[in-house]
């Protein structure tokens, strides 16, 4: 599931946008402004930020300086500031893109499929971490050299925490991403009893973590970058 923070105060604008770039494989989230993207982005990992500049509580080019001082995340800028200065501004802070309105949905989408799949073929095919190596696609996942056995379900946690590490992964987000398949309820249970098995697997001491840390009240963290 790819997860897209929507950044725009203008209500209509920002629901048009999920409109448009509506996918099966797409996740939604839509703030409203600079204080509700913060907490989002503090809370939750995105695959993609689409940001305007203009928000009722602040200048969101300071929320892109912010993201960029931790963050790799793609954004593009979504905005009527459409002086040259502005436009040189958004990209020295760090934009991928700088779009300014009015503009075409489709264009918008296009941008935003070409963004996506630049930032997939920079992922690495094989994460390499202290004494792991991690071959997703591959199905391959080594410690000291020796293979793990990983369920699917097991496989989906430990993708999402080792792409995002460093950065707190709430449960919500980690139930959501993990058990995609419809289910209206899923076991609260679940996500704590597959964080167990794969300290089990993965932990040279499952009960006081290296890599998989519990951030209490939030969710979890790979530890170790």
């Amino acid at each position: 599931m790819i997860n897209i923070l929507i950044i725009e105060d203008d209500t209509a604008l920002s629901n048009g946008i999920v409109y448009a770039l509506k996918d099966d494989n797409f996740a939604f989230v839509q703030a409203f402004d600079l204080a509700t993207a913060k907490e989002q982005i503090k809370s939750n990992s995105f695959d993609l930020i689409i940001l305007d500049i203009n928000l009722p509580d602040g200048n969101g080019f300071e929320l892109l300086a912010d993201i960029r001082r931790t963050l790799d995340t793609p954004v593009i800028v979504l905005t009527v500031n459409d002086m040259e200065t502005d436009i040189v501004t958004g990209f020295e802070l760090g934009a991928d893109d700088y779009i300014t309105k009015p503009f075409s949905l489709m264009v918008l989408r296009a941008r935003v499929g070409a963004r996506l799949r630049k930032a997939k073929k920079q992922l690495p095919k094989t994460i390499s971490i202290d004494k792991f190596s991690f071959s997703f696609d591959e199905m391959v996942f080594l410690k000291n050299g020796r293979p793990i056995e990983l369920s699917k379900t097991e496989q989906k946690l430990l993708r999402i925490l080792v792409e995002n590490r460093g950065k707190t992964v709430s449960r919500s987000e980690l139930v959501d991403r993990i058990w995609t398949d419809g289910a209206e309820y899923v076991d609260e249970n679940a996500l704590s009893v597959t964080i167990k098995r794969l300290r089990d697997k993965l932990e040279d001491s499952p009960s006081n973590p290296q890599y998989i840390k519990t951030v209490y009240g939030i969710g979890y963290t790979w530890a170790v970058k």
